[in-house]
This record gives C-alpha cells, sequence and structure tokens, in this order.
C-alpha cells in the first residue's frame, strides 16, 4: 500500500493533466462549454416533470427537485463507469510507450465526473429556491454522499476497464444493463409504485440506497441514519476494494490485448 501510495504521489500531476484534458474535451468546440454541466441536468428535469408531473400526474412533493436529485447521482455514475470502460483501450499508445500507472487513467475519468457533478449541484441549488426547497445546515452533507457515489463509481469503472481490455463486447452489453438498470431505480416515480412482493428490487440495487441518502439530505433536511450511513459507506468500499484488486491482477496482461 505504501508502495503504490507513493506512486500515486510521484504521478498526481498526470492524473491532474487527464482531468483537465478530459473536460476540455468533452466541451471542446461547445459555445457555452462547461455552462452544460449546469443546463444538461436542467434540461433533463423540465422534460421528465413534464411527462411525469402531467402525463402520469405524479404527486410527489416538490418534483422537479425529485427527479433532479435522482439524475445528478445516476449521471456522475453512468459517465463515470462509461468514460472508464474504454479508458485503458483508449490510450493503448501511450501505455505501449512509456510506463504509467494504468490506474490513473479510470481514476481519472471518475474524478472528471465527479468535478462535472459540482457544476449540477448548481442546478439543484437553483430549482430549490425556485420551488420552495428549505436549504438548510443539512447541505453540508452532501460531499460525503458524493464520496459514496465515486467510491462506487471508482470500483465499478476500474472492473469493466480491465474485462474491458480482453473482452470488446462488454461495452455493448453494458449499455444495455444501464439502460435497465436506470428504470429498476426510483428516478422519476416514487419507490412504492412497486408492490411489497418486488421491493427486493430496490433492496438489491446499491444506487438506490445512495439515490435516497442523497433526497435525505436535499428534499428532507434529515441526517441520514447511521445504519443508512453504514450501508452506503460498505457499498462504495466494496466495489472499491473490489474493481481495484481485479484491476491489479489484470493489469499486467493489458499490453498483449491492447
Amino acid at each position: 500500500m505504501k508502495q503504490y501510495w507513493n506512486n500515486f504521489l510521484k504521478y498526481r500531476f498526470l492524473l491532474n493533466e487527464l482531468v483537465v484534458n478530459d473536460i476540455k474535451l468533452r466541451y471542446r468546440r461547445s459555445v457555452l462549454g462547461v455552462l452544460w454541466s449546469v443546463l444538461h441536468p436542467l434540461l433533463m428535469m423540465v422534460v421528465l416533470t413534464l411527462v411525469f408531473s402531467n402525463l402520469f400526474k405524479s404527486d410527489i412533493p416538490y418534483f422537479p427537485v425529485y427527479v433532479l436529485t435522482g439524475r445528478i447521482i445516476w449521471d456522475m455514475y453512468s459517465n463515470a463507469t462509461i468514460q472508464s470502460m474504454g479508458s485503458i483501450v483508449g490510450n493503448a499508445s501511450l501505455i505501449k510507450k512509456v510506463y504509467v500507472p494504468k490506474y490513473i487513467f479510470p481514476l481519472s475519468r471518475c474524478i472528471s465526473s465527479l468535478v462535472n457533478t459540482g457544476f449540477s449541484l448548481i442546478a439543484m441549488v437553483l430549482v430549490m429556491l425556485v420551488v420552495g426547497v428549505k436549504i438548510t445546515p443539512v447541505l453540508l452533507l452532501l460531499p460525503l454522499a458524493l464520496v459514496y457515489v465515486f467510491l462506487f463509481s471508482v470500483g465499478i469503472g476500474m472492473l469493466l476497464s480491465a474485462v474491458t481490455v480482453f473482452f470488446r463486447d462488454v461495452s455493448y452489453l453494458y449499455e444495455v444493463l444501464l439502460t435497465a438498470w436506470m428504470y429498476f431505480t426510483p428516478l422519476f416515480y416514487p419507490a412504492n409504485v412497486l408492490p411489497d412482493n418486488m421491493q427486493f428490487i430496490f433492496k438489491i440495487n446499491p444506487l438506490y440506497y445512495m439515490v435516497d441518502y442523497f433526497r435525505q439530505i436535499v428534499m428532507y433536511q434529515t441526517f441520514p441514519s447511521i445504519q443508512e450511513n453504514v450501508i452506503c459507506l460498505l457499498i462504495g468500499l466494496l466495489s472499491f476494494v473490489t474493481g481495484f484488486y481485479v484491476f491489479y491482477k489484470k493489469q499486467d496482461k493489458f499490453i498483449l490485448h491492447v
């Protein structure tokens, strides 16, 4: 672990450059640039609010904030893992030429997704003010909620980036899985929409706990319980450790397949 940490410190400047480059490439030739990190969740919120609050008659209080909090967590996770998945293959030319800690590449994609999520929080605060959700000191817990999602995203991102090197079809399968996963996460519908005998679907969904944690802080101004913190932390750490372990075991073979 000490060697890994020293290696990380040695290449932290490269990590910083990769994160900055990811953000620049995302908004290259865009007129509004990084403002899209604020506008995109706002526009998605407007569309989903119009559809579900009018067509499907949703009666969830502060529905725009409900939708936006779900989208912020989902977008952070999905963007981080999708970008991480091809990070090793996409940097094959660099990996073949010089030694670079390979975990730097998926990690940089997850960090850039975290940075963009920070901009999305601006949109969330604006919507909270418009619809009348109170701004309370409980919002100071938001970084903790993002840390849990970040740990989970890094672990899955590391796992996917390693597996994709050997099985390129994973990227196509993951897109299908991600679509199904989104609909089985209560992003724009209440959790009680499913009958009791199907509630287990939410219980086995890691992102359900993290979205609910985020909403408790933002919408209900409550401190999540110790049990909820433990669950989110364990999910994040389990994902993080598993992803890094698989990545560590497979990284020496990357050069033969990229």
